[in-house]
């Protein structure tokens, strides 16, 4: 006999200011099952997950957890009913130790007045064994990567014994080993009886994992199906509303003479170590590795985001002074950042201020005030080149969906009319339609005879789109292939010679 459903969401509608989000969106979810949402950056999905966690008041319709009609006040609300959230976006306390961040708000206490640090790290450590997570409870957030810090969120969400979870993009910045881990905590889960909502726009997984998909497009439902029956093809064609015959974009680019010249670069804060290339006009450079192995480091050194030890950058030949991310800009060098809300947005500042932010002295008249008209035009340049969703410019960027913000993000450096263009993860929680356009646009660029680097952690990515491909080990250079002429192993060979 079937079980009956462990959550239900019914009509759900949402309404902002000039936007109508979710329009009478329903979602079932059966225990014991992974069911993936799936839809194009601002179809909804996070809009409805928020819904349902009480970070937004829906409009109209009725939610059903384990039988009961449920309406959350507030993201404590519902961790407390049992529905947690692991957010694309993270939002922890970054000055503070991972412990404090798995417990926040819920201390253990002595007496009931006294925080015992005994009891927290203790019930630290037997999450992270049952787990299998590695790392130091009392470690201080900010000195962890990115992926470690996503997993201490996962622990933290499977930490509240929810019936329902909630993974919004969760493998957007973990390596394949810390993917294959998350599938085997996502398993043990589904053994538990829990329901797990998983939003991801990357097929591969949402075939191998999922039992149910429920699609959505532009804050409507589209369909509902067993993942059994989907292929890779009709989840695309019922994403986007129209068929998507390649993956990536023709490459036309043609690699001319060499443009730009790394000797010897070394951090001066970070583990990189006489790193030495060459970047040739109109070529699309790659860097792969493993976390940690600093690829990261590379760039923001090149842009001097990180303070650079020692080594020598020439442009065009000359020896030039990225002493600075200003002085960097000025050199024509443009840097789009892994960690976009941390290091990449103004969140409480509108679309057009987080456009044209870093190319003002193009703004000004007579050298005084800016130009709202010259703004406003190159915002809706932006808008309209990047296809992003948005009613207008004066949205703040907060209010948009992670890919609508990485878009808005590229469009701000193609403005600085960039001769390097440095890309650190540029389609992270993209979905595949936007994933396809930035790719166009990287390439088109290169055309022009602009020189692009590209770090990602996705292998098909880096050989789908690059001319050259860097790999990086221990904070060294491990080797130097060609994209056309080799394969992932290969590639991950290299990257576990430093290790």
């Amino acid at each position: 006999m079937n079980q009956p459903p462990l959550l239900e969401m019914r009509g759900i509608s949402k309404t902002f200011p000039g936007v109508k989000a979710l329009d009478n969106v329903s979602l079932t979810v059966r225990p014991g099952t992974v069911h993936a949402l799936m839809g194009e950056n601002g179809a909804g999905k996070s809009t409805l997950m928020k819904c349902l966690f009480g970070i937004y008041n829906k409009d109209r319709g009725t939610i059903i957890l384990d039988g009961r009609e449920v309406n959350f006040k507030n993201s404590k609300d519902s961790l407390e009913h049992g529905v947690a959230m692991v957010h694309q976006e993270l939002n922890q306390a970054l000055t503070r130790s991972v412990q404090d961040n798995l417990w926040l708000g819920r201390y253990p206490k002595v007496g009931g007045i006294m925080v015992s640090e005994r009891a927290m790290a203790q019930r630290t450590r037997e999450i992270f064994q049952e787990l299998s997570v590695n790392v130091d409870p009392g470690a201080i957030m900010s000195t962890l990567p990115v992926s470690k810090r996503q997993m201490v969120e996962i622990a933290k969400a499977v930490s509240y014994h929810a019936k329902i979870i909630v993974f919004d993009e969760p493998t957007s910045s973990l390596t394949e080993t810390e993917v294959e881990h998350l599938f085997r905590i996502i398993a043990m889960l589904k053994d538990k009886g829990c329901g797990i909502i998983y939003i991801s726009h990357k097929m591969e997984e949402i075939l191998r994992i999922s039992d149910d998909v429920t699609i959505m497009r532009d804050g409507t439902w589209v369909a509902t199906r067993s993942a059994q029956e989907l292929t890779m093809e009709e989840i695309i064609q019922l994403m986007v509303g129209r068929e998507l015959t390649h993956r990536f974009p023709p490459k036309n680019n043609r690699p001319g003479p060499v443009i730009l010249e790394v000797e010897n670069l070394s951090g001066k804060y970070s583990r990189l170590e006489q790193v030495s290339f060459q970047l040739r006009q109109g070529e699309i450079l790659g860097i792969a590795g493993l976390d940690g192995s600093g690829r990261t480091e590379v760039l923001e050194n090149l842009f001097s985001s990180m303070t650079k030890g020692s080594g020598t950058i020439r442009l065009h030949g000359r020896t030039i002074q990225n002493n600075t991310p200003r002085q960097s800009i000025r050199n024509g060098f443009a840097l789009l950042t892994e960690e976009r809300r941390a290091t990449g947005i103004f969140g409480i500042r509108d679309i057009r201020e987080n456009t044209v932010i870093s190319n003002l002295r193009g703004y000004l008249i007579g050298g005084i005030c800016l130009s709202d008209k010259k703004m406003a035009q190159d915002t809706d340049w932006a808008i309209q080149s990047m296809h992003i969703k948005t009613p207008n410019q004066r949205v703040q960027i907060r209010s948009l969906s992670g890919g609508n913000q990485q878009k808005v993000i590229l469009g701000r450096w193609l403005l600085t009319k960039p001769e390097v263009l440095l890309l650190d993860e540029p389609t992270r929680g993209v979905d595949v339609g936007a994933k396809y356009e930035i790719y166009q646009l990287i390439i088109d660029l290169a055309k022009a005879g602009k020189g692009v680097i590209m770090v990602s952690s996705e292998m098909p990515e880096l050989l789908g789109v690059c001319d050259r491909i860097l790999v990086m080990s221990g904070g060294r250079l491990a080797g130097e292939v060609d994209a056309q002429n080799t394969s992932q192993e290969e590639i991950l060979t290299m990257a576990a010679k430093y290790v």
